[in-house]
């Protein structure tokens, strides 16, 4: 869905949803969705230029989990952060 958005309305309005979701997901604890919602305004971001953004936003959230790094959520989060580095 984050990504139909990005690609099909203009950046303001996928910025402002991925943030709504990102916000959402930190309020209920939901670190996996908080990930999601990260990673997507993170990609965002990059497109736009904003790297150093894009990175200080993800890294925090991609540092909290301690399992799961073989899962396609972490890895793909691990890809962009180093593509960010």
């Amino acid at each position: 869905m984050a990504e139909a958005l990005i690609t099909k309305s203009d950046g303001r309005d996928a910025e402002g949803w991925l943030c709504r979701a990102f916000e959402t997901a930190q309020k209920q604890g939901a670190r996996l969705w908080e990930l999601r919602a990260a990673s997507s305004l993170a990609r965002l971001w990059r497109n736009q230029g904003k790297r150093t953004d894009a990175r200080d936003l993800l890294a925090p959230i991609y540092r909290c989990f301690t399992e799961g790094f073989d899962t396609p959520d972490l890895k793909e989060s691990a890809a962009l952060l180093a593509e960010l580095a």
